[in-house]
Order: C-alpha cells, then sequence, then structure tokens
C-alpha cells in the first residue's frame, strides 16, 4: 500500500498540472494579453496533450529497458524544472515551455508508474489499487482548485497573495500581475508535492515482476519491433487505444477548458466556477472509492458500461437544458464527477498493465498514451475553433462528444477482457503462450 500512495503521487501531479493551469487560464490571459488561440496551443503542448504524448512514448520504452525504478529516481527532477519555468513565467513563450516541460515529464512517468501498480498488486487487489491510484489522480485537481480559490482575487488569502507579489514584483506590479501571482503560488505547491513524491519513489524497489523478466530483455528498437509484429499485442493497442482515446478526446478538453467553459458559456464568476469544478472533483474521488471496493468482485464490463451511460447524460444535459442557468450547471457537474468515478481511464489503466507482456508492458502503455494525447492536442485546437470566443459553439461541440462516447462505449463493451481475479502471468501465457 505505501508503495502505491507513493506512485501514485504521479496522478496527483499529472492532474494537478492540468487543473493548475486550467484554474488559472483567464488570469494569465489577461495578464500576458493572450488570445483563445494562445490558450489552445498551451492545451496543445501541455501535461494534457502533447507533452504527456512525447514523455510517454520515450518513458513507456525506457522502464521497459532500464525498470520502472529508473524512471521514479530521476523523472520528477524535470517536473520540477518544468513547474520553476511556469512560476517565472514572464512572456508567452516561458509560459508555453514551462507547460511542455511538466508534460513531458508526466508523460514519462504515467506508464511507469500504472505498470509499476500492476507488478506490485496481490491478484484479488489490482484493481483497487489502481483504483487508488485514480483517487490520486482526483485529488489532485480537488487540492489545487482549492488553492487556486483561496489564492485568487477575491478569494480569502489574495491579501496575502498581493503582499508576496509586490515583494518580490515591487510596488509598481499591475492588478494583472498581481492576480496572476497567484497562478504562480499554485504551481509552487505543485513544486513541493514533487519534491516529495521524488524523495519516495526513488527508495522504492524494483518491480519483482520486471526483475523476474530482466533477461528476457532486449533493445528498445527490438521491442518495438516485437510490439508491432505481435497480432496479439497490436490488436489489444488498437482496442485499448480506441476506448480511452474516444473518452479521453472529451476529458482533456473538459480537464483543462472546463473552468473557462463554466465562466463563458455558464456565465459564471471565476470563483463559482472553480467552487463547481472542486465539488466535481470530490464527486470523482468519493466515486472512485466506492469503486475501489467492488472492482475486484464485479464484472468490469458492468462498471465500465456504468460509467459510459453516465458520462453520455452528462452531455445530454447540454443539449437538452443547456448550460446557462445554475440547474444545467450543476446537473452536468454532478454526472459528470459520477462518470469520473468509474471512466475509461480506470480500466484503461489496469487492462494496459494486464493485457501485454513485462517485456514491452510500459512500452506499450506509452504508446497508446502517445496516441491518445497526441490526438487529444490536436482536438483541443479545433475545439477552441468550435467553440468560438464566448461559447457560442458549445451545443456543437457537445453533440460530437456525445459521439466520442457512445464509441467508447460500443468498443468497451463488446472487447471487454476477463482478467478479473487472475495472475499477470497466467494472463500472459494464455495470450502470448511461454516465450515472452
Amino acid at each position: 500500500m505505501k508503495s502505491t500512495i507513493a506512485v501514485s503521487l504521479t496522478n496527483y501531479l499529472d492532474a494537478g498540472a492540468i487543473v493548475a493551469g486550467a484554474s488559472g487560464l483567464t488570469l494569465w490571459k489577461e495578464y500576458l494579453g493572450l488570445t483563445e488561440m494562445h490558450l489552445g496551443w498551451l492545451n496543445f503542448i501541455s501535461a494534457n496533450c502533447l507533452g504527456a504524448a512525447i514523455g510517454a512514448i520515450i518513458g513507456g520504452f525506457l522502464a521497459d529497458k532500464y525498470g520502472r525504478k529508473f524512471i521514479f529516481t530521476y523523472n520528477l527532477l524535470v517536473y520540477m524544472a518544468g513547474v520553476l519555468l511556469v512560476m517565472l513565467s514572464v512572456n508567452f513563450p516561458m509560459l508555453l515551455a514551462g507547460f511542455l516541460v511538466t508534460g513531458i515529464s508526466v508523460g514519462v512517468g504515467v506508464p511507469a508508474s500504472w505498470t509499476y501498480i500492476s507488478e506490485s498488486s496481490e491478484v484479488n487487489n489490482r484493481g483497487r489499487n489502481i483504483c487508488i491510484s485514480q483517487m490520486s489522480w482526483g485529488f489532485g485537481p480537488m487540492c489545487i482548485l482549492l488553492f487556486g480559490m483561496l489564492f485568487a482575487p477575491g478569494g480569502y488569502l489574495f491579501g496575502w497573495v498581493e503582499s508576496v507579489a509586490h515583494m518580490f514584483g515591487g510596488a509598481d506590479m499591475t492588478q494583472q500581475a498581481v492576480n496572476a501571482f497567484s497562478s504562480r503560488i499554485v504551481f509552487f505547491t505543485l513544486f513541493i508535492v514533487a519534491f516529495i513524491a521524488w524523495n519516495l519513489q526513488r527508495q522504492l524497489q524494483e518491480s519483482a515482476e520486471f526483475e523476474a523478466n530482466k533477461s528476457k530483455q532486449t533493445g528498445l528498437l527490438d521491442n518495438i519491433q516485437v510490439l508491432f509484429s505481435n497480432k496479439i499485442a497490436v490488436r489489444t493497442v488498437v482496442f485499448l487505444a480506441t476506448i480511452y482515446l474516444t473518452w479521453n478526446l472529451v476529458a482533456s478538453v473538459m480537464g483543462f477548458f472546463q473552468p473557462h467553459i463554466y465562466e463563458t458559456a455558464g456565465g459564471v464568476s471565476n470563483e463559482q466556477a472553480n467552487w463547481m469544478n472542486c465539488i466535481q472533483w470530490a464527486i470523482i474521488v468519493g466515486v472512485t472509492f466506492i469503486v475501489s471496493k467492488f472492482i475486484d468482485k464485479t464484472s468490469h464490463k458492468v462498471i465500465y458500461t456504468f460509467g459510459l451511460l453516465v458520462a453520455i447524460a452528462a452531455w445530454l444535459v447540454i443539449v437538452t437544458i443547456g448550460v446557462n442557468g445554475m440547474v444545467g450547471l450543476w446537473l452536468f457537474a454532478i454526472l459528470w464527477g459520477v462518470q469520473g468515478g468509474s471512466s475509461p481511464q480506470i480500466f484503461y489503466a489496469l487492462w494496459g498493465s494486464e493485457l501485454f507482456p513485462a517485456k514491452f508492458r510500459a512500452g506499450a502503455q506509452g504508446l497508446m498514451f502517445f496516441i491518445v494525447r497526441g490526438l487529444s492536442a490536436v482536438w483541443g485546437l479545433i475545439f477552441t475553433y468550435i467553440y468560438g470566443e464566448n461559447g457560442e459553439g458549445f451545443t456543437i461541440a457537445a453533440f460530437c462528444m456525445i459521439a466520442l462516447l457512445c464509441i467508447s462505449l460500443v468498443v468497451g463493451f463488446i472487447g471487454a477482457p476477463n482478467t478479473r481475479g487472475r495472475a499477470l502471468d497466467d494472463i500472459t501465457k494464455e495470450r502470448y503462450g511461454d516465450n515472452y
């Protein structure tokens, strides 16, 4: 359990980086004079999309070649450097670079962390431990949004933020610069958590499964070649990438743009938007905790289907009731929170570590993460065009989201594997034979 919690902090830092940028998006926009296109580019290269995609394809195969501990020993140093760059940003290129470096680190860490959790779990608690990791993914945004509200203009601690801002920036700082300083402090909290996580993770023992299969390891290019030449592995990549991609195209937009959407399309204040988002993440954590009690005892297909049906219901609220009033906004926020607790990301993390042999387990996850986050980056730019400057295209975007979620539902329902309660070695031998 201790190792699961230590590794799960990677999820905290992943989701935390996305939401830290999102919660202060309006503040950075006003401070640096950014446009919606600038915001799209920040999303494009961040931990939400391209940055994580680049990191994942590198980190996955490095974890298979040099071990999971190798990633835990060095990766968060890169994360801290990226966060520091964001904290010190005084122009758009610096901010963009900070988002990119942080995103790459997130991508490097995710395949190794999900793989390590599964390999270190007993057969009857593998799903539970993945859920614990996902709870960390919910705690990150929840805490970051709370910090954002406390430090943001009008927040309880904004007076302290103003004092600190003037201490570092001088008495002649513009109000926009002072306001953006609250976002710098939020990123500083991520720096602290990353430092703590790095100290915990670098003390972990190497995965026993990796050590047992160390003699089978070959070069990085060989692992990639084997992955693409094995028909079962390729079909598995297509299946998992499809269910995760179609869901993540929706979730990535909500993760980065949700407070901004609430403010523009919903017409609420920045503080109200962050409160709604924070409560939504609290719901995600609560539902994930409930799911963790049943996931190793209940059909995965049932839980998976439930989550997607709730997700589709949430977006149907947009095209029926709308989000111009508080009823529609809250109903959407609650439903999207419930689906987050049983989302395809849980099953992608679980099945992704179960359905591949240890030889290229992390590499396969890195490849899929690269595909998903990379295409999510492109979709994020497209979304800004559909959405418009003030949310005038939100209904059209909602229909696109419903279509994507329906694909994830159908493909996942048909292809859900029966791996519950089985050892990783047994699953590997059944699917790939004794050579892996």
